[in-house]
């Protein structure tokens, strides 16, 4: 169940609801109905074996990603610990301490890191960890920046997407979108495409693609369409990430729908009613996606046909999804991190990060699944 403070009225103030009373649609019994199910036994058909592992710190209520760039991984915490790790080895090449606290990050391209703290703060640094500018972008920021082209991307809370010089931190666009009544509090996840565009999800169901070089909107298309009487009923946010496989881009919106499309024009291919704020993933010919239930449900990516629907992690609140190998990937909010057979939805392997929520996407990189908990620890694994 999204948390009450991730809703925000942009037009005025913050919109407060007590949980009990908002329950989000999904969730509208008591605290005995979001009990997270026992765990299945699992007999591991393959393992994760882990090759390193560190903390950076705990990113306490927020939502940090890690990224990598280059043969290092880059990692922050709330505290603002900001850390290059490398890749096959798992040591700190460096770690720096933000002046302030940090709301998201980090973005980077190996050239230029930066974190954005909670008051709107963009520090960056370079190659070697050292300090190369700030600047403050007038709003707070929760969705992670990306680093392509020499611009770091922002998206701020107020519906802007600023970019910025990545060496200088001199603002070389702004593209200011409409604000909705009432939106998600929440980070809008960002895919970017080489180093050219990215993709990214709006209030209102839709999503569309952005030119990194001057902020001109390619497209935009609408996923879902406002449902219902009341505004809490009528959110229908793109909030997570989009997902990529060859040309083909997926989108899901909160209390919306599911579909996928063209990547070059946006064009719908398919949707259908379903509701997520996790996101999706994609393999060749399926689209993988969890609503606030944790039914994991697997569509055919040609035609939106269900293929198999998993409801043995209900409400366990696991997060963002990746498809890597046969196997589809997702932790869940008590350190587990639980796989999936792509084919048929069995659960065939689970391991056990720590104790702290997985609530960001895993990474797979050079043979390697990179994960980070909420707690702060970051592990890499090799599947065998």
């Amino acid at each position: 169940m999204i948390s009450t403070k991730r809703i925000v009225k942009l037009a005025s103030r913050t919109l407060i609801l007590g949980v009990a009373a908002f329950a989000l649609v999904a969730c509208s019994g008591n605290s005995r109905v979001r009990k997270p199910a026992e765990l299945v036994t699992v007999t591991n058909q393959f393992d994760l074996q882990p090759v390193w592992s560190t903390s950076v710190g705990s990113s306490e209520t927020f939502n940090f990603h890690p990224v990598v760039a280059g043969d290092a991984v880059y990692a922050a915490s709330h505290r603002g610990n900001l850390a290059k790790i490398d890749l096959v080895s798992g040591n700190k090449v460096w770690e720096v301490s933000v002046p302030e606290r940090l709301a998201i990050g980090p973005g980077s391209d190996g050239r230029v890191t930066v974190a954005i703290s909670i008051k709107g703060n963009v520090y960056a640094y370079d190659d070697a960890g050292k300090p190369l500018w700030n600047v403050n972008v007038g709003s707070e920021v929760l969705s992670e920046p990306v680093v392509a082209g020499g611009i770091v991307v922002i998206r701020a809370l107020d519906n802007r997407f600023i970019g910025l010089d990545a060496r200088t931190g001199a603002r070389k666009w702004i593209y200011q979108r409409q604000q909705s009544a009432l939106s998600l509090r929440v980070g809008y996840g960002m895919l970017p495409i080489n180093n050219e565009v990215i993709v990214t999800g709006f209030a209102g169901g839709r999503f569309g693609m952005i030119a990194i070089a001057n902020g001109g909107l390619v497209w935009e298309t609408p996923v879902s369409f406002p449902k219902g009487f009341s505004e809490i009923e009528r959110l229908n946010d793109v909030t997570a990430k989009p997902s990529m496989e060859g040309d083909i881009l997926c989108a899901v919106s909160y209390q919306g729908r599911i579909g996928c499309g063209q990547a070059r024009t946006g064009a719908l291919l398919w949707f259908k009613d379903y509701s997520s704020y996790t996101g999706t993933a994609q393999s060749r010919d399926l689209v993988f996606s969890a609503n606030e239930k944790s039914y994991v449900t697997a569509f055919a990516t040609k035609d939106g046909s269900q293929v198999w629907e998993n409801t043995q992690l209900t409400f366990r609140d696991v997060g963002e999804p990746l498809a890597v190998g046969r196997v589809l990937l997702m932790g869940d909010a008590q350190g587990y991190v639980h796989a999936f057979s792509q084919a048929n939805g069995e659960l065939v392997a689970r391991i056990r990060h720590d104790s702290s929520p997985i609530s960001a996407a895993p990474i797979a990189i050079g043979g390697l699944i990179l994960i980070q908990s909420q707690g702060g620890k970051i592990a890499a694994y090799s599947p065998k």
